[in-house]
């Protein structure tokens, strides 16, 4: 879709308020068109001597009349324009924001959050500017430019009108040349402001990482040229913005200086009365707002244009995950089951800088040939090396991927048969790094159940061993964590992801190496309760993902993977016997705890 069709599409949708501006700008331009006629039939009448007194002010009260209607209809035709075309950037901010929360994390690699932002504050803006600001101002100077020539060359004298036209071709023409530097010059302004919003924002986000490392200097440097960079686009785009009034300018000027040479012989010559002449100048002074409008225009949908090359793409981009089920889960939802699965991250595209000409890289199976099978109210166990898979397979479940080879299939059907959003809501999932909201600890935690209760929120905090520490808090659970959780540790803001998962009630459990960040006693706590848990809920399916084996020991099956395939399987005592890396890494485990207690 082009930024003529978006514009299209919208003023049709919302004709009234545009009509309406039309209305009232048809109404400006007409009278706008009058006054200079107006103004010439006084002073002749004043240099004929027919008006005098009580006319006189008749005249000149027409005159008030006709610019205090001009005013108010400026006004109205502002606040009704204005008032739609507020309505396209809020549109556009919603349809971007929705776009951008049904997008898989493929799409978000490619993509620069900064970037995203920026589509949603200036991009948005420029494209909002053009259907409102440059539509109807190229309704009234088109019109207002149509009315002035009619009177000029109809109403005073068409030889006059005709010499004075003689300068605005070549003024077309360098509103064409100004026009392309114009999108240019926006479109590299964007880029780099885009650049700096992502600086910013990866700045802001990591700024404890930053200070530690004694870094904010260098950061602040680099800010410093980014900001430097999107200022001297900006300024490079509004010089060529500027460049349109010297066009303008020069145009008119040449136009008034042909017209009084050419008026003063006519007047001389008897053909043309000073009345005449006056009005024509007065029409003359007034084409310098058409001419303005077509400057302004011109550089506005320029600007639309640019951004819109930014933002159309954004929107139209295919989901990187089709939503195209339509079946609704089981309670309970029944076996997972999993059919020799295998995933394969995409191909990692170039650096930037590396050039084009670097091939990209290939992609990496993450997993290969993993079956298995969990019965209702099962624990499974996670377990491998850094890289073998696991937290990808947990996102296979949640559907953020989709398997290349084999079948996932929950309660009988495989996993795109369902509705993403039901199969999501089925699922508590507690990554390995939890992301809390700028709220409060009750807030956070309540995030899956708005509606439930202090009793039950608290609750929830004593199975995830995160009560008393939430009570120590300054406003207890009332505390605001910031974003992200700032002001809580890393163990403190696991569980209380931990918290929320189990407060959801799903009846799938995903807690992906979810108690990394708490000490072993604070595990064994929390492992206890979700056994417990587990007998009140015994068809609620569990699924652990973990580096120490001592949370997965007791689960009914475990599952060790090895660079994307199962290299064990079976329960704990199990394992031990195979002697294998299960059994292996667990003597390590149980030495190294025996020597921190010592």
């Amino acid at each position: 879709m082009t930024l003529t069709q978006l514009i299209a599409g919208f003023v049709r949708r919302h004709w009234p308020a545009y009509l309406a501006s039309a209305l009232m700008l048809a109404g400006i331009a007409v009278l706008t068109v009058w006054i200079p006629r107006q103004v010439g039939a006084v002073v002749d009448g004043l240099v004929a001597g027919r008006l005098q007194g009580q006319d006189l002010l008749g005249e000149l009260g027409l005159l008030v009349g006709a610019g205090a209607a001009i005013y108010l209809m400026r006004v109205g035709w502002r606040i009704a324009l204005f008032g739609a075309a507020y309505k396209l950037g809020r549109q556009l901010r919603i349809q971007l924001y929705e776009r951008l929360s049904l997008q898989g994390p493929g799409f978000f690699q490619a993509k620069r959050t900064g970037d995203l932002m920026a589509l949603a504050t200036n991009d948005v803006d420029a494209v909002e500017l053009a259907a409102g600001e440059a539509l109807l101002a190229a309704f009234d100077g088109s019109l207002t430019l149509l009315l002035v020539l009619s009177m000029m060359t109809l109403g005073v004298d068409w030889r006059l009108g005709l010499a004075a036209l003689l300068p605005f071709p070549l003024m077309a023409l360098a509103f064409w040349f100004i026009s392309e530097r114009v999108h240019q010059a926006w479109k590299s302004s964007l880029d780099r402001f885009s650049l700096m919003n992502q600086h910013v924002q990866e700045g802001l986000a990591g700024v404890r990482t930053l200070r530690a490392l004694g870094l904010l200097p260098r950061s602040s440097a680099q800010l410093a040229r980014l900001a430097d960079s999107a200022g001297e686009a900006s300024y490079q785009a509004q010089r060529w913005e500027a460049a349109y009034e010297p066009a303008v300018g020069m145009s008119l000027t040449a136009a008034m200086t042909i017209a009084l040479g050419l008026g003063g012989w006519l007047v001389a010559s008897e053909e043309l009365s000073i009345g005449q002449l006056t009005s024509f100048t007065m029409y003359l002074g007034q084409l310098i707002w058409p001419m303005f409008a077509a400057g302004w225009v011109l550089s506005l949908l320029e600007r639309g244009r640019a951004a819109w090359g930014r933002l159309g793409p954004v929107l139209a981009a295919p989901l990187t995950l089709e939503d195209a089920g339509r079946a609704e889960l089981p309670q309970p939802p029944g076996a997972l089951v999993l059919d020799e699965v295998g995933f394969s991250y995409p191909p990692t595209a170039p650096a930037e800088g590396e050039g084009e000409s670097t091939p990209a890289k290939p992609a990496r199976a993450a997993l290969a040939g993993v079956s298995l099978s969990m019965a209702p109210g099962q624990t499974l166990g996670l377990v491998g090396p850094t890289g073998a898979g696991k937290s990808s397979l947990l996102r296979l479940l949640l559907r953020q991927h989709e398997p290349d080879a084999g079948r996932i299939s929950l309660g009988g059907r495989v996993l795109p048969e369902y509705r993403l959003g039901a199969l999501r809501a089925a699922i508590a999932w507690v990554p390995q790094e939890p992301f809390l909201f700028s709220a409060s600890v009750a807030e956070n935690i309540a995030l899956a159940r708005p509606e439930a209760t202090r009793e039950q929120i608290e609750q929830a905090a004593r199975l995830a061993a995160v009560h008393e520490d939430i009570l120590r808090l300054p406003q207890g659970y009332e505390t605001v964590v910031g974003e992200r959780g700032v002001t809580l540790s890393g163990g403190q803001r696991q569980r209380v992801a931990i918290a929320r998962a189990l407060l959801s009630e799903a009846p799938i459990l995903l807690l992906d190496d979810a108690l990394s960040a708490v000490d072993t006693g604070t595990e064994t706590q929390i492992l206890a309760h979700l056994r417990a848990l587990r007998r009140e809920r015994p068809e609620r399916c569990v699924i652990i993902v973990s580096h120490r084996l001592s949370a997965v020991m007791e689960a009914d099956q475990i599952l060790v993977l090895r660079q994307g395939h199962v290299a064990e399987r079976g329960t704990h005592e199990s394992l031990l016997a195979a002697a294998g890396w299960y059994a292996t890494q667990w003597r390590y485990q149980q030495l190294e705890a025996s020597l921190d207690a010592a």
